[in-house]
């Protein structure tokens, strides 16, 4: 039996068998990538699983959902009886659509991923520009750690604040990017435009454009000893404009002129003032200590820095760390100024005392971290409970909700509607809103700048148990009272020694009285 050969120009090479790249050179990637991806992944893995807790997030999807149903914004605060007919300037109004189409559609583990979504893409903006400006991934992951550690309570807390962060975290991008090109311009005033109609913080952004069009004008001045030369300088030209443009592209939005007037008035409110997150930074909280260990690695950064200290670094610690001292707010504003400023100069003055200004080696660009990339991410996405959700469907329902939140109270006002207005903790009146009957009327919420001075300060008289609180209540025809046992329970044990009240339910979290005799 003969064999036939093929013919030698068809037999493949033993080299010819040897599997080649043909990604191109942009799409490959490092190894020290690979690690900062799986880092951000850890992030966005660990954030897409944190409950939601009882705060103002109830009250925007509220607010979401009247904006959807009535397609239009409400003009005066629709949903606190006692604060009827007081002006709203609605300034979070496309986040609470965003948010509420969001859970309408996919449920609340949606409402979990795009909060995390909106974290990991602030801690990857700031990877970015720390790696692009320094080289030094260790000293990049040191700025992701001050980032979270001064922000991470806001990180936990689900609110359109964190589409403002994510905002500003953006503008900090451009503007610390070396690139010359126009879009670079152009997409400030524009990404401005787009905050102004997602959260009021976009002041910020604005304050943060001020500080580097005046920073670089003192350089300029200092560098040439000439007060003309600000005028002929063009990157100095370029940022004016650009804050002009930005503050003029804020207007596009429902309320115009109207919306500057809000934000800026708005921490005057006196109501604010009994709330803790408006308080000053104290040192003897926890927020406070990391604001103060950060300031003090500042300080011996810029003490041992060899770099020039720019005025632009000088303005914005000075405005934002200034700011935070005068509210806990303001915080989440300095963490990431405080963590590139930490960042830069930190590494120059290590790099100083170790007479070295060379990087760490990495590892060529290949294609296998490329794919090594894309398989963690899918794994990440997929791994979370909404990528869950949307792979496998409903088949486990993941505890989207903080156990902290008054679940069994608000199921017990759905099966019980109580008549009239009930009286409710501050911190409840979202959530009552968003679970309980419809039509339930709060004496609070979380908008407290919205209720009038009178009766915040009845408010307050009564949940601290001072005064006449019983004829207050009979003033107000108050027939039902929501408070939290943990909190509370001064005013509990009142109440429940009052004659003319009766625990009606209670649980491990919340107590629910009702009169005897309703008004």
């Amino acid at each position: 039996m003969s064999c036939t050969l093929p013919p030698p120009e068809i037999i493949p090479s033993p080299e010819s068998l040897v599997l080649t790249e043909r990604l191109p050179d942009s799409l490959k990637l490092t190894r020290a990538t690979f690690g900062m991806v799986a880092l951000l992944s850890a992030v966005l893995l660990v954030l897409s699983y944190q409950p939601l807790y009882y705060t103002d997030l109830w009250g925007h999807l509220s607010y979401g959902k009247l904006i959807f149903e009535t397609q239009a914004l409400p003009d005066s605060e629709p949903f606190m009886p006692l604060a009827k007919g007081m002006p709203l300037v609605d300034s979070a109004w496309l986040s609470q659509l965003s948010l509420y189409a969001l859970e309408a559609r996919f449920g609340l583990t949606a409402l979990q991923f795009l909060h995390a979504a909106l974290c990991t893409a602030c801690f990857s903006l700031l990877a970015w520009r720390f790696c692009r400006t320094t080289r030094h991934v260790p000293a990049a992951v040191l700025g992701l750690a001050v980032f979270g550690g001064l922000n991470w309570f806001q990180l936990l807390v689900v609110r359109p604040q964190m589409a403002g962060m994510a905002c500003f975290v953006g503008l900090l991008a451009l503007l610390t990017s070396r690139s010359q090109s126009r879009a670079r311009w152009v997409a400030m005033p524009l990404l401005l435009a787009l905050w102004a109609n997602l959260h009021g913080s976009f002041v910020v952004g604005l304050a943060m454009l001020g500080c580097w069009c005046a920073g670089r004008a003192i350089d300029v001045w200092r560098r040439t000893g000439r007060l003309a030369a600000i005028r002929h300088d063009r990157l100095v030209r370029r940022l004016f404009l650009t804050t002009e443009l930005a503050a003029a592209a804020v207007l596009l939005n429902p309320y115009g002129l109207r919306l500057y007037s809000h934000v800026l008035s708005f921490s005057a409110n006196p109501n604010l003032a009994d709330l803790v997150e408006w308080h000053p930074l104290q040192i003897r909280d926890v927020q406070g200590q990391a604001a103060a260990l950060v300031a003090l690695g500042l300080v011996f950064a810029y003490r041992l820095s060899p770099r020039r200290v720019s005025a632009i670094e000088v303005l914005s610690l000075l405005l934002f760390g200034g700011a935070a001292l005068w509210t806990q707010r303001m915080l989440a504003w300095f963490a990431p100024v405080a963590a590139g400023c930490l960042v830069w100069n930190g590494l120059a003055a290590w790099q100083k005392l170790r007479g070295t200004g060379a990087a760490p080696a990495d590892s060529p660009r290949t294609g296998r971290w490329s794919l090594a990339v894309v398989a963690l991410l899918w794994v990440v996405a997929a791994s979370t409970p909404f990528g869950f959700t949307l792979l496998h469907g409903p088949k486990i329902e993941f505890r989207s909700i903080s156990p902290d939140t008054p679940i069994a109270a608000a199921e017990y006002l759905k099966k019980n509607p109580p008549r009239g207005l009930i009286f409710n903790t501050y911190e409840w009146g979202d959530y009552l809103l968003w679970a309980g009957p419809p039509g339930l009327q709060v004496f609070i919420t979380s908008q407290a700048h919205l209720a009038p001075p009178d009766v915040w300060r009845h408010y307050m008289s009564v949940i601290n148990g001072g005064g006449k609180w019983d004829e207050t209540l009979d003033n107000y025809g108050v027939n039902t009272i929501v408070v939290d046992r943990q909190e509370r329970a001064g005013f509990i044990s009142r109440l429940k020694k009052d004659e003319a009240w009766k625990l009606a339910f209670e649980d491990s979290l919340a107590s629910i009285f009702v009169r005897k005799r309703g008004i």
